[in-house]
């Protein structure tokens, strides 16, 4: 994994509803806050200046960035989705399996049983790991 500078630190691990909104934004891209808004799958809807607020928490920690450009603000994720559940599985590991990948793999795999394609994605993960010790 690269190094970060000194000057540029991680922006925070997100929250649930952060989380839920980053979704949207990699999904569909950049998007207005209505647009994310109406984008929720959600029983109970979520009202435009929760989402606004939420977004504008987001731009200050550096989970997205805002283009004021437009008359309607357009927000887009300023973290990748691979790096963001990369940091997130790694921190699992850590604090609830206290370091072992194979503990939560088992635990993953016991709680939601893998299809038929993503047992063979991991086979292939694991040839790929193996071929790179030999």
């Amino acid at each position: 994994m690269a190094k970060r500078s000194l000057s540029r630190p991680l922006p925070p691990r997100p929250t649930n509803a952060e989380l839920e909104i980053l979704r949207v934004l990699w999904a569909r891209g950049p998007c207005t806050v209505r647009a994310v808004r109406e984008s929720f799958d959600r029983a109970e809807p979520i009202g435009y200046t929760t989402v606004l607020k939420l977004l504008q928490i987001m731009t200050e920690k550096g989970l997205v960035r805002r283009d004021e450009s437009l008359r309607s603000h357009v927000y887009s994720a300023a973290v990748s989705e691979g790096s963001t559940q990369r940091r997130m599985v790694a921190d699992l590991v850590k604090r609830a399996f206290g370091g072992s990948t194979l503990q939560l793999l088992l635990h993953a795999l016991s709680a939601t049983p893998a299809t038929p394609w993503e047992v063979n994605q991991i086979r292939k993960l694991l040839n790929q790991k193996n071929g790179a010790r030999a």
